[in-house]
């Protein structure tokens, strides 16, 4: 068996850009990934299966992984083990995270000699053609606070220089990425206020290499952002999102939604608030 970890990932910001390519299609925007994320353990198997903590799961983009890198193998089939403290379909990025584990443990375990940016592209092509997600796999295979502005570059993304620290979230239940994406309206307004909320990410990577911002400053501006995206976009709409980013903002905090889930995060500690950590640590072998 091998066994390999992928970092959740928080998305801020995203614009869709479609492609009839897979490897073409992506988002840009801005997410960073934080300590929790997926464990992966994958041994040989009749049959492809896959288990989230221990339960049999229906999980297309896992499979579409796994069924690409044992093609032309002779292995008839993998049992994928995942394992995660952070819950599915709620802004998490965990298709993309439990896909590139998978795509990681599985070029351990048959030696199939890819290098990570290969495999990292294979996991990023199957969360395109399940509709699980854009932008995850980018942020997961190069770990931190990520600013993505490289058009038809889907592996393409600057580092902010944020540190590494506290990050407080509650979830209060999920978005189907698929319905979001499937949404032409939606997407139109979506990719409007993306636009706006890029053309500031720019200025803000362009300052730090002329006049770089104190931390802490540059990452307040950063939730502005996401914040006046989520707005705009029309996805900040649950009352219950609303009520906390506003009662955290009452008490000087900043915060912003959760992308995509009905969910908050805020480097300000509230009310039934779960504590995490910003790591700037990419999917690896364990």
């Amino acid at each position: 068996m091998a066994k390999a970890f992928a970092p959740g990932n928080i998305s801020c910001v995203f614009k869709v850009i479609p492609h009839a390519d897979a490897t073409r299609m992506h988002s840009l925007g801005m997410g960073f990934t934080i300590k929790e994320g997926v464990e992966v353990i994958v041994s040989e198997h009749h049959e492809t299966s896959v288990l989230f903590n221990r339960q049999s799961i229906d999980f297309p983009t896992v499979r579409t992984v796994a069924d690409r890198l044992i093609r032309n193998t002779g292995v008839a089939g993998m049992n994928v083990d995942i394992t995660s403290p952070l819950p599915l379909g709620c802004g998490f990025g965990l298709s993309g995270a439990a896909s590139l584990a998978t795509a990681y443990a599985l070029n351990e375990l048959l030696h199939l000699g890819k290098d990570t940016e290969t495999l990292a592209m294979v996991a990023h092509v199957a969360e395109v053609e399940n509709r699980t997600g854009l932008g995850d796999v980018c942020s997961q295979y190069h770990g931190g606070c990520l600013v993505k502005l490289a058009e038809g570059a889907p592996l393409v993304a600057d580092r902010l220089p944020i540190t590494e620290q506290p990050i407080y979230y509650r979830y209060f239940g999920p978005i189907q990425t698929s319905e979001v994406l499937g949404n032409r309206e939606q997407t139109i307004r979506i990719n409007r206020a993306a636009d706006a909320a890029l053309s500031v990410l720019q200025t803000l990577c362009r300052g730090e290499v002329t006049s770089p911002l104190p931390n802490t400053e540059l990452f307040n501006a950063c939730f502005e952002v996401s914040k006046q995206f989520s707005v705009e976009s029309g996805l900040l709409s649950d009352a219950r999102v609303i009520e906390t980013i506003e009662q955290i903002e009452a008490e000087g905090g900043v915060a912003s939604m959760i992308m995509l889930g009905n969910g908050v995060f805020s480097t300000h500690p509230f009310e039934d608030a779960v504590k995490t950590q910003l790591v700037h640590n990419p999917a690896r072998l364990i």
